[in-house]
């Protein structure tokens, strides 16, 4: 973990089975398993620090789609359609996408160890609420740290890889509650049932689609949805809030004050609580040292009730 000047966190996880061996001239050279894989990366834009021989003796590389040509992937190996990974108690698929994604991002381990960090200090068994859960390694984080955990995602296909990794992880005696819906459209719901939850997970895109065809847009709908997870946190939380936002080429020059942002939407959302928020980014550097920038984030922690 390190500091800058205005208190932003600057967080790198580790791992034994992923790595960023090297990066440069827009791609990204990067170890799963036993597997290597160049993926484009626009903020490389510096020469690559390894030999051209070991770029080259990449598994598989994927292209984006250029004028007159066709993107994807392209293997210069046999590589298994999808592989098992391991990150402490944690086991999932790795599988390259059409998207040019493999399942998991690197760099949200930062925030597994957290979650299961926070959820086995509370003082009581604590309620996960996952939103966009993705592939479910949050959701499962939380889940092996004994918390009861509702992991949503309005994509079907992510939801059904998120319930394998939780076979694969051993964890199908969990109690995890798998929902197919877009996220405003499930809190809304929760609340007017009455449901609470001590802990969320909130890790929206930047643009999406909900299953029927509601849209998402981050700067106008991300504060209507943290509006109304506060309805349906409990009374008396005991763990925590996540926040976590993907950066793009766009916002590479503006890290800090998108962190602000977040912390600012959190802070608002968790008025009244006597919560310590913290915010940052979370990235990955290759082995020379350069660091690709991945996420912006703001969590929060409580300690006693609200006021």
């Amino acid at each position: 973990m390190a500091h800058n000047g205005c208190g932003m966190e600057r967080l790198t996880p580790e791992w034994d089975e992923y790595e960023l061996l090297d990066s440069g001239d827009g791609r990204k050279l990067e170890r799963f398993g036993e597997f290597m894989l160049l993926r484009p990366e626009p903020q490389a834009k510096w020469p690559p620090a390894l030999a051209a021989k070991r770029w080259e003796a990449a598994d598989g590389e994927f292209a984006k789609a250029a004028r007159g040509q066709r993107g994807g992937w392209k293997f210069r190996q046999a590589v298994p359609v999808r592989w098992a990974m391991r990150r402490g108690n944690l086991k999932f698929w790795v599988q390259p996408t059409p998207s040019g994604h493999v399942g998991f991002f690197p760099d949200q381990a930062c925030h597994w160890d957290w979650i299961e960090g926070v959820t086995k200090s509370a003082a009581r068994p604590v309620r996960v609420l996952s939103l966009f859960g993705h592939t479910g390694l949050a959701t499962l984080a939380a889940a092996a740290a004994g918390a009861e955990v509702t992991h949503v995602d309005a994509s079907r296909p992510a939801v059904a890889w998120a319930r394998e990794n939780q076979s694969l992880s051993g964890l199908g005696e969990r109690p995890i509650r798998w929902i197919v819906e877009d996220a405003l459209t499930f809190i809304r719901r929760e609340a007017r049932r009455g449901h609470r939850y001590d802990a969320m997970v909130l890790d929206p895109p930047k643009f999406g689609r909900g299953p029927a065809g509601e849209v998402w847009k981050l700067g106008k709908s991300l504060p209507e949805l943290l509006t109304a997870c506060r309805s349906v946190l409990s009374a008396s939380p005991s763990s925590f809030v996540l926040l976590n936002v993907y950066t793009t080429v766009l916002t590479q020059g503006r890290i800090e004050k998108e962190a602000e942002q977040l912390r600012s939407w959190l802070q608002e959302m968790l008025r009244d609580f006597p919560a310590k928020i913290r915010a940052g980014e979370l990235g990955i550097e290759d082995a020379a040292g350069r660091r690709i920038s991945a996420s912006v984030f703001a969590r929060a922690e409580f300690h006693t009730r609200p006021r």
